[in-house]
């Protein structure tokens, strides 16, 4: 798969439906590979990751200014949110207490979607770069 074919989503979905459906979807992924305690960046798992991925970036959600956001930061920003992990780091934090094993395996599988979802958007932003299209040209700031 490349980033010439065709759409993955519906264009009938609404913008935010997209971003809902794939923001579970993603939780769902990574809640079954720590049940079945295997890493997600290895296969089926990184696979439907990929999948993902694609969707959201199909759908607009992984550039910058994308509202919703679904780029890494923003994908990974909204499954914090969903777990706690923002208040429970800061708990630890401020009361120089360790946080719970479930939150730490909560961590370390944000870490690895964001890595992998970043270099995903990243090896996507540079694709006719690397496959002999000419880049896109910047709009001139100055003549605007």
């Amino acid at each position: 798969m490349n980033p010439t074919e065709s759409p993955a989503v519906s264009s009938s979905e609404p913008v935010t439906e997209v971003a809902t459906r794939i923001v579970e979807q993603v939780d769902a992924l990574i809640t079954r590979t720590e049940e079945a305690t295997r890493p997600i960046e290895i296969d089926p798992y990184r696979k439907e990751l990929f999948e993902l991925f694609v969707q959201a970036d199909r759908a607009g959600l992984t550039g910058h200014g994308a509202d919703p956001d679904l780029s890494a930061e923003g994908l990974c920003r909204e499954l914090s949110e969903r777990w706690g992990l923002k208040t429970a780091a800061e708990a630890s934090l401020h009361q120089q207490s360790k946080m719970s094993e479930q939150q730490l395996i909560k961590m370390r599988s944000l870490w690895s979607v964001m890595r992998m979802w970043m270099e995903w958007a990243y090896a996507w932003e540079r694709w006719a770069e690397c496959h002999g299209a000419p880049p896109e040209t910047p709009a001139d700031p100055v003549s605007e």
